[in-house]
Parts: C-alpha cells; sequence; structure tokens
C-alpha cells in the first residue's frame, strides 16, 4: 500500500451514524458510488452512547413504575431493580460496543467504509488518515456529505477536567451505578438519567440553572417530570448554579452560587452540544472550524453547490430521527442533482425539502411519566405570529388511562390555528404517551383540518381517546 491512495467516488460520507448510513443507503439505492469515512464506532452516537443504551436503560425503570400502578401487581414488584441485569441488557442493545454488524450493514449496501479520521482537503475532496497513520484522498463527483453529529459542550469551570466529570457518554455506559450522582442540567438528557440513575440505586440530586425542567417543552411537561422526580427520591434544586468543582479524595465536590456545598461519587454535565467540526478541514473550503453548517432545506451548506451537512450539525433539530429524516431528503436531494434534473421538489413538505425541522419535530422523553411533543408550542405559536388557541384535557379523564393504571396523572395539550383550522403542536404527559405521539406527528405534517380529525375515531378504551376529548373542548370553548 502506498503512503496515499486516491480514490473517486460520486458521494463521499464523513461519519457513520445513523445519519451517515443513511444518506449512504439512499445515494447507493439511486446508483452512485460512495464512501464513508468513521473515526469511531460504526453506527454512531445513537447506537453506543445515546439512543439505545439510554432506553435500556430506562425501560425497566419505567415498566416497573407501570406495573406498580397495576392492580394485583404493584405488591410483586416492591423490590429494588436487578441492577446488574439492567446494565448487561444496556451491554445487549450496544453490541458491547463493537460494531462487526454495523459494518457488514455498509457492505451490504455496496458502499465503501474508510476507518480513520475524516477532513476536508478543499471542495470536493476528503483526505482520511488512518489508523496506522496511512493517507487517502476521496474525490466526491457530486456531494460530500458532513454527517459528523454533535458532542456534549462542558461549561467553562476552571479545573473541570481534572475532576473526569460525566458526559453523556459516560452516564449512558458506565458499569455501576454510583452511590451519589449529581446531574448539572434540566433537559432531556438530564431528566432521563437522573430517573434512570435514581431507579438503579443512585442518590440523585439534580442542579438546574432555570426555573424549571425541559424548558422547550410546555411548562406543564417540566413540572409533572419535577414532582415525579422528587417523589422518586431525587434532591431537585433549580435556580441553581455550579461556580466550582473539583475532586478530593476520589469524591466530588461542587459548590453552588448560594454557596452549598454538594458532595458526590460522579457528577454529570448535561448542559448542552457542540457541533462535531472543530477538526474538519472546514478553513479549507472557507468555512469556520467548530461553527455549525447553515443549510437550505435540501441540507445544502449555504454557498457550497457540493457539500451537505445531515443531522445534528447543521442543528436545525438535534434528535436521531429527525436527522435520519434529514438524511433522505439529502439522499434524494443529491441523487436528483447528479442526474442533472431540472428543478428540485423543494417547497414546503416536497420530496427534497425538509420541512418538518420546522413544523412538525417529534419528541418523547422517556422519564416517568414520559413526555412526548410535536410542532409548535403555545408560546411558540404565538411568537410565530400564528393566532391560536390552547386546548388542554387531563388525562385521568379518559378512560383508557384510568385502565393503564391507578391515579393515572397526565395532561393533553392541543394547539390550534384559529385561521387555518389545522393543528400547530400537541403535547403529552403521563405515562405510555410516547407511543401515542406519531398520531399527533401525523396531524400536524399532514395539517388535518380539525374538522377532519372529528372523523378520525379513536378506539375505546384507550388513552389516545384524548384526541376525542381535545377535539370536543375545542368545539365547546
Amino acid at each position: 500500500m502506498t503512503e496515499t491512495e486516491s480514490n473517486v467516488y460520486d458521494v463521499v460520507v464523513i461519519g457513520a451514524g445513523p445519519v451517515g448510513e443513511n444518506v449512504a443507503d439512499r445515494t447507493r439505492a439511486a446508483g452512485l458510488t460512495t464512501a464513508i469515512v468513521e473515526s469511531e464506532l460504526v453506527g454512531g452516537e445513537c447506537s453506543y452512547w445515546a439512543c439505545m443504551p439510554s432506553k435500556a436503560l430506562l425501560r425497566p425503570v419505567i415498566a416497573r413504575a407501570d406495573a406498580r400502578r397495576t392492580p394485583g401487581l404493584g405488591q410483586a414488584v416492591q423490590g429494588p431493580l436487578d441492577t446488574s441485569a439492567v446494565l448487561a441488557h444496556r451491554d445487549y442493545y450496544t453490541s458491547g460496543w463493537k460494531d462487526d454488524g454495523q459494518v457488514e450493514w455498509i457492505e451490504g449496501i455496496g458502499a465503501d467504509l474508510y476507518r480513520g479520521q475524516g477532513r476536508l482537503a478543499g471542495p470536493r475532496t476528503v483526505e482520511v488518515t488512518g489508523p496506522g497513520g496511512e493517507r487517502r484522498v476521496l474525490t466526491a463527483r457530486h456531494a460530500v456529505a458532513v454527517c459528523t453529529g454533535s458532542r456534549a459542550a462542558l461549561p467553562p469551570l476552571p479545573g473541570l477536567a481534572d475532576v473526569r466529570p460525566w458526559t453523556s457518554r459516560e452516564a449512558t455506559s458506565a458499569q455501576r451505578a454510583p452511590g451519589r450522582l449529581i446531574v448539572v442540567g434540566g433537559g432531556v438528557v438530564a431528566v432521563e438519567m437522573a430517573t434512570a440513575w435514581q431507579a438503579l440505586g443512585s442518590r440523585v440530586t439534580v442542579l438546574v440553572r432555570g426555573g424549571g425542567l425541559l424548558e422547550r417543552m410546555e411548562p406543564f411537561a417540566g413540572e409533572l417530570v419535577a414532582e415525579a422526580l422528587t417523589e422518586a427520591g431525587a434532591d431537585l434544586r433549580t435556580g441553581t448554579s455550579v461556580k466550582s468543582v473539583s475532586r478530593e479524595n476520589g469524591t466530588v465536590v461542587a459548590v453552588t452560587d448560594t454557596g452549598d456545598r454538594i458532595e458526590a461519587d460522579e457528577i454529570l454535565f448535561a448542559t448542552g452540544r457542540a457541533p462535531r467540526t472543530d477538526d474538519l478541514g472546514l478553513e479549507t473550503v472557507g468555512l469556520e472550524p467548530g461553527s455549525w453548517l447553515e443549510t437550505d432545506d435540501s441540507l445544502r451548506v449555504t454557498g457550497h453547490d457540493w457539500l451537505y451537512a445531515v443531522g445534528d450539525v447543521n442543528h436545525r433539530a438535534l434528535l436521531t430521527h429527525q436527522g435520519k429524516y434529514q438524511a433522505r431528503i439529502a439522499g434524494a436531494a443529491i441523487a436528483a442533482r447528479a442526474a442533472g434534473e431540472g428543478a428540485l421538489d423543494s417547497g414546503p413538505w416536497g420530496a427534497h425539502a425538509a420541512t418538518a425541522d420546522h413544523a412538525a419535530v417529534p419528541q418523547v422523553v422517556f422519564t416517568d411519566p414520559e413526555a412526548a411533543s410535536v410542532g409548535l408550542t403555545l408560546a411558540e405559536a404565538e411568537q410565530a405570529g400564528h393566532r391560536v388557541r390552547a386546548v388542554d384535557v387531563d388525562l385521568s379523564t379518559v378512560a383508557g388511562a384510568g385502565l393503564y393504571a391507578d391515579g393515572y396523572r397526565g395532561r393533553a395539550r392541543m394547539v390550534v390555528d384559529l385561521e387555518d383550522e389545522i393543528v400547530r403542536g400537541v403535547t403529552f404527559v403521563g405515562p405510555g404517551v410516547g407511543e401515542m405521539i406519531h398520531s399527533a406527528t401525523v396531524a400536524v405534517a399532514g395539517q388535518v383540518p380539525v374538522g377532519r380529525l372529528w372523523h378520525a375515531v379513536p378506539s375505546y378504551p384507550t388513552i389516545s381517546e384524548v384526541w376525542l376529548r381535545l377535539l370536543e373542548s375545542y368545539r365547546d370553548s
């Protein structure tokens, strides 16, 4: 093998997480030769340090909580979770942090995998530095797609590196439950990991700089999750910032802005994300290293007709399923442009436009209770200039909710556009609502008229009958 090899492809994808894999799948399906570059594990963040391991940790937690609220079963599940079994189940879903199966899938679609650090080296050019220092230069005839995702952003606290803090990666891959855990943050990662480790035996303290949890959702979502975390035994403190952190004889010591001194075995910072673009060679094509990459709705980077940014790296919607959606759109756009097709179908909801990034992003927070939302909150809709009305329903009034769990607590909100008579957003909070959000996603993305939704009859007795209650409340208000 020579020191530098050069290969030409139709498309080069940097990053083999779910997003990069889906771009490659779509371009290969269109008959385009495709190379995909990965510096870590094929399958990316979601497979090994985010979605899959976190949900594997949380599923037993939620199942036990549901069982405890079920007559005839509650007394049988009062004991602690088998932490070792839960962690083993987590390890199974990460394939033991081995990517053989994912590599086999890439080979199966006919894409070429290059192991190593991929960097742009000018227009349509990617240089790959392999594990042994060997260099390969890949040239793209049509497109380079940057799918490198994001990483945890740590605050600029002096000496933080010496403390060896947890980020989302350590929180989802830990091999034992810490006796005491501090969680800094109030977003999705913070509340999910607080839920998981509290149930697995840790004494959890949650420090939130803002006034509540899940502040990007409707206010009641964070309120119900906070209430449940407190009841589970977590110490939740809002309006609190960490001013300093140190590790003394193995113990983490966090000092807050109020002067409180909190000791723990580990500290998790879940305080945001940063793009993985600092070592990507962006400067070779006139872009700023370490920046988010701005794109149009076909996911093409502004000012570059050959460069695409797909997934977290474009900061449109930092969710795996949304990144995979963008990958399908980008793959179709790349294929259409490579085929020399004329104008793309890039209008709202077109085949080459990621319109859902703006109007219909679904998300489920796998806490107890679950929180699920899609589209705009009431505040977001009003800020966008829509004339809207919010309709709220107590989920405990729905027959299916009462059957699902004794003492069911939950809430639903539907935000209706009064001019277009369509649903702009929906939020559900309560046990089991994660599996309900796709119905709301269809309504929002499909811009289904409220009048037509009257004819979408929910089965009785399910929790989904909340749709009837929401529509009745809207009609009668």
